[in-house]
């Protein structure tokens, strides 16, 4: 996903495609989350993971059900879930209606961070470098930076969501094409089936990724 105008922001329209064909797609866009408070966060989209039917990983596998209903519903708004009864996941809904399909946002790279969540992590000691690299390298981590919970499950991804999607810049896509091996596609992380599906992309040598 690229253009020419920056930014812009990506339209559900864009992402009425199996999600193996999105996931790449989405790393370099921007995940901006607006705050109650009018601060932004911004961050670049690092790595990403697919999930589709016919995927034994995936929530939408074998019937929809109340929890994994909004993988059912037209693509471009959030699928947020909890794991371990305290993290929550952010998923981007893609692919046609009734279809459980979902790109899962694994780790950022931010761009901006309020002043005032900057101070509140530095309370008890200052980060360093690294760790500032690495404050949204997860996706239970990104989700709780961001404060994004359970309640933005179902929502569209729009400014009047607080929560929405930009598109890559035309320098990042630029850099792209000028380094063929730049994005990483391997294993998915953390899973008891569907291990060996290679549906999980990443930006290379970025400090920002979960794992490499």
């Amino acid at each position: 996903m690229n253009s020419t105008r920056t930014p812009l922001i990506v339209d559900p329209s864009e992402l009425v495609y199996p999600s193996t064909q999105v996931a790449p797609q989405l790393l370099g866009c921007t995940l901006v989350r607006q705050l109650a408070n009018g601060e932004q966060i911004r961050g670049l989209i690092v790595e990403t993971e697919a999930y589709e039917p016919n995927d034994p990983a995936c929530h939408g596998y074998r019937r929809r059900t109340p929890r994994n209903a909004v993988m059912f519903s037209p693509a471009g708004v959030s699928y947020v879930y909890l794991i371990y009864g305290m993290y929550c996941c952010l998923n981007v809904v893609t692919d046609v209606e009734d279809v459980p399909s979902a790109v899962l946002i694994r780790a950022l790279q931010l761009e901006s961070l309020p002043i005032s969540i900057l101070v509140s992590l530095e309370q008890t000691q200052p980060l360093t470098s690294k760790q500032k690299i690495r404050l949204a390298s997860g996706p239970g981590k990104l989700c709780r930076l961001l404060d994004i919970n359970t309640q933005f499950n179902g929502l569209p991804l729009h400014p009047d969501q607080s929560l929405w999607l930009e598109h890559r810049t035309l320098a990042f896509q630029q850099r792209l094409e000028q380094q063929p091996n730049a994005i990483i596609q391997t294993t998915r992380i953390g899973l008891s089936q569907g291990q060996e599906l290679p549906w999980r992309w990443y930006l290379g040598n970025c400090p920002s990724v979960s794992k490499v």
